[in-house]
């Protein structure tokens, strides 16, 4: 297989994009739900704010009623195609027009707690390989049960940090559980040829048989690398996740308050 290099962006610029779109089959209107008293796209937007090597964050919708609420509190917007059938696809139009840019951070829009020191160092991770193309995160379970749910995408890494495969099991087979394998945070760094040649490739076998855009990547020969952490940050799919994160910030407000 033919390895494939990207790596000829000039210039150090980031942008952190987070696409945002108001139809979900679980959570409709997800990005303004209401999450102790501020919405949770606002939330996500203010905590990529936070990260130091992100010259620019932009959120990236095809629906105006998200646009016009983030522009009203100070974001940076960009409409797009209704057409898109990913999240990867909806920041890679921004990216074509956003040529200043060399690295693209798509941040998903339902993970209010990321962490910027993450984003960081995603960016950190992009400038200083130029043999990297492609960065996401990982960290241990802190359930080990955790890994045996569909909904939990698991990643094995190589001895240098690089993506072996992501999957929907548990992986690899262990008498005592999944103890080798990660729980993949869906955040990724790209170069920017990178994501515009990825969004070119057609859906690869693998990746149609997980369900798992990232798989398309590990099939045409890219390497992806895995920045690993202590811990993840929680994604709100339902309302649920949403009023469970409400009740975690009530009881972090009221021990600092203490």
């Amino acid at each position: 297989m033919t390895v494939r290099s990207f790596a000829t962006e000039r210039g150090t610029k980031a942008v952190g994009i987070i696409p945002a779109r108001w139809s979900s089959t679980r959570f409709p209107g997800k990005p303004l739900h209401l999450i102790a008293g501020k919405c949770l796209l606002r939330r996500v937007w203010e905590r990529c704010e936070g990260a130091k090597n992100l010259d620019s964050v932009i959120i990236a919708t095809d629906d105006m009623r998200i646009a016009e609420a983030a522009f009203n509190w100070g974001a940076e917007v960009a409409l797009t195609s209704t057409t898109h059938c990913s999240g990867t696809d909806r920041i890679a139009e921004v990216a074509r027009n956003a040529k200043r840019f060399a690295f693209i951070i798509n941040i998903q829009g339902d993970e209010p707690l990321v962490d910027p020191r993450l984003i960081d160092k995603i960016v950190e991770k992009l400038r200083s390989e130029r043999a990297t193309e492609i960065v996401t995160a990982g960290h241990r379970f802190e359930h080990p049960e955790d890994a045996l749910s569909p909904h939990q995408v698991k990643v094995v890494v190589d001895l240098t940090g690089n993506a072996l495969y992501f999957s929907r099991a548990p992986i690899p087979f262990h008498e005592k559980g999944c103890s080798l394998c990660l729980r993949h945070q869906g955040i990724y760094g790209f170069r920017r040829s990178a994501l515009l040649q990825f969004v070119k490739w057609k859906p690869t076998p693998l990746e149609r048989a997980e369900s798992l855009e990232q798989l398309r990547a590990l099939e045409n020969g890219v390497k992806v690398h895995v920045l690993i952490t202590a811990k993840g940050s929680p994604g709100i799919d339902t309302p649920s996740d949403a009023k469970a994160l409400e009740q975690k910030l009530a009881r972090a407000k009221g021990r600092i308050s203490r």
